[in-house]
């Protein structure tokens, strides 16, 4: 799996390497088929994180090991929509806001996970050469990712506080593939949160918490 880290081409002074192309372009797809409510971008994604984890196995122990959660991750969110497809009238999954005790949920879970990954990283600074900013990337594309298999709308929210940090970081490191995919990114982002946002308008809307039904 050598040819993975091998350079692909030059763009604009940048050394675009293969698994940083490959791995990205997955990723492109399956924030496609999300907004389009697909099953299949969980499939796309955990394609997309077996890549990269092909990439970085043997010499970065630490990306490589981020990349099998964010499977596992793929994996729980595959089994979420199977379960929920045919919850809308159009046969996909039906999609709606968080509650307000899950933002919070969410919020604690990716503060108190950012800070516990980035000391990590830091107490074993072979897993990653950028421990707060690289702990923040990981952990929010993980809430991210929670809040898709849930069909929760803020999973566009977190995926663009993840753009915020991802452009320039990639820039800086040298994997400018994956900025001008983060850039990308953003554009999906925006039209994905449009269409969901007004999906969730039309469909139905849970009971408030201890009202009568």
């Amino acid at each position: 799996m050598n040819w993975l880290n091998s350079e692909a081409f030059v763009l604009l002074d940048q050394h675009i390497i293969w698994s940083d192309m490959i791995g990205n372009i997955f990723g492109l797809i399956a924030l496609t088929l999300g907004w389009r409510r697909s099953v299949w971008t969980w499939p796309v994604q955990f394609l997309a994180g077996l890549i990269l984890f092909a990439a970085f196995y043997g010499h970065l122990t630490g990306s490589a090991g981020k990349q099998v959660v964010v499977m596992l991750v793929a994996l729980y969110g595959w089994w979420q929509w199977n379960r929920g497809k045919g919850q809308g009238e159009d046969g996909h999954i039906s999609v709606r806001f968080a509650t307000w005790r899950e933002r919070a949920a969410m919020t604690a879970a990716a503060a108190a996970g950012t800070v516990a990954v980035a000391l990590l990283f830091k107490a074993y600074p072979s897993l990653s050469w950028d421990p707060w900013p690289d702990a923040y990337i990981f952990v929010g594309t993980i809430v991210a990712m929670y809040a898709q298999a849930k069909g929760m709308v803020e999973f566009w929210f977190a995926w663009l506080l993840v753009d915020l940090v991802g452009v320039p970081l990639n820039f800086a490191n040298g994997y400018a593939f994956s900025g001008f995919v983060y850039v990308i990114y953003g554009a999906l982002v925006l039209w994905g949160m449009r269409d969901w946002w007004l999906r969730s308008r039309k469909g139905p809307r849970p009971a408030l918490e201890g009202a009568p039904a």
